[in-house]
């Protein structure tokens, strides 16, 4: 029987020494200057297998956003399928699509993102109704992260609503805590911009569930608080994920150097806080 997803997680931080996630989110009007000439699915190779190839020493994980690969048409389609192979079985391989749908869609979505084209992992929310994870959950191997706290400003419409269990996203992390418990494959997705929610977050989830933090770099939330206040006891299960800070280091010939040493400083900056959070 294959292990499940949470202890998978937990060993390939270790083993990385590392809680990076890169973004790869392709952006046409961004691409660097010296691919800009080529038909957009040779750029697009070209740009994902130069990116991964240069941060791949750095990162634990990969997340790429499906709107990013849609705009390149089926095109799109095969080139995330063959990053997903490219990157391989030693870093997670996360899709963020936010899916959600009735439990039937729910499986078909599944076995398409995990049996054709590879992941590890995919976001979800929880809008239908905890019934529409049920696929997931009998599929232990996988993970999904489900968003309690997004990083863009109207997260504020729904997320903060109060519940008898407080506001409706730490209710949300308190069911991912029960549900991560009973099968072994359910984290949360915590947006590094609203950094208040870190500490009630780990709080409640304890060690080992994994955080997935978008909302550094770019959009600018705070990687100090995400970092330690949202490890757990052992320094692990976190992931932040950057994308453009990283992608787009460089537009120049030197790109595929900055982006490694973009990701490498995202590394070494996150390794120094979180020996910090360990010590104190």
């Amino acid at each position: 029987m294959p292990p499940k997803f949470l202890p998978k997680v937990d060993r390939i931080l270790a083993a990385r020494n590392s809680l990076v996630c890169v973004g790869l989110d392709p952006d046409p009007a961004a691409m660097p200057k010296a691919l800009r000439k080529l038909a957009p699915g040779a750029q697009l190779d070209r740009f994902l297998d130069g990116i991964v190839r240069a941060t791949l020493p750095h990162a634990a994980a990969y997340k790429m956003q499906l709107g990013s690969y849609f705009q390149y048409g089926a095109r799109g389609m095969q080139s995330l399928e063959r990053v997903v192979r490219t990157i391989g079985p030693t870093r997670l391989r996360i899709l963020d699509l936010k899916a959600n749908d009735i439990p039937n869609t729910m499986r078909m979505l599944r076995d398409g993102v995990f049996k054709r084209f590879g992941f590890d992992a995919i976001t979800v929310t929880p809008w239908l109704g905890w019934e529409s994870f049920q696929p997931f959950l009998d599929d232990p191997a996988h993970g999904i992260f489900v968003v309690a706290h997004s990083s863009n400003a109207g997260a504020l419409d729904f997320q903060e609503i109060p519940t008898p269990r407080g506001p409706l996203w730490l209710a949300i992390v308190g069911e991912v805590r029960r549900l991560a418990h009973a099968h072994g494959n359910v984290g949360v997705v915590l947006g590094a911009t609203f950094s208040d929610a870190f500490r009630a977050a780990r709080s409640t989830l304890g060690n080992q569930i994994p955080i997935l933090v978008p909302g550094v770099g770019a959009q600018g939330g705070s990687l100090a608080t995400a970092v330690r206040e949202g490890v757990d006891a052992h320094g692990r299960a976190l992931l932040v994920n950057a994308s453009r800070s990283i992608l787009y280091a460089s537009a120049e010939a030197n790109w595929k150097r900055a982006a490694a040493a973009e990701a490498e400083r995202l590394k070494v900056q996150i390794n120094q806080l979180r020996a910090g959070a360990r010590t104190a």
